[in-house]
């Protein structure tokens, strides 16, 4: 499994609408509201093998009121 941090940016007044259609689809570990540039961030466990851009265009970018992303990939927790 591989971690996967994807930062969310909204439409505005989205924010919660977003992040309750992510949880609904049972896809991500965990989802934070956050200040500044970004308005989410959400954790991701993807299994090996899983190609990591058809996963984020295809589960993350499906959800209505995204408005951009920022992909952080992560290598070793520590």
């Amino acid at each position: 499994m591989q971690a996967l941090f994807v930062q969310v940016k909204c439409d505005l007044g989205k924010s919660y609408e977003v992040a309750a259609a992510i949880a609904d689809k049972e896809i991500a570990s965990e989802i934070y509201s956050t200040a500044g540039q970004w308005d989410l961030l959400v954790k991701f466990y993807i299994e090996d093998g899983i190609d990591i851009g058809h996963f984020v265009n295809e589960q993350v970018h499906s959800v209505a009121g995204i408005r951009d992303t920022l992909t952080i990939m992560t290598f070793r927790a520590f």
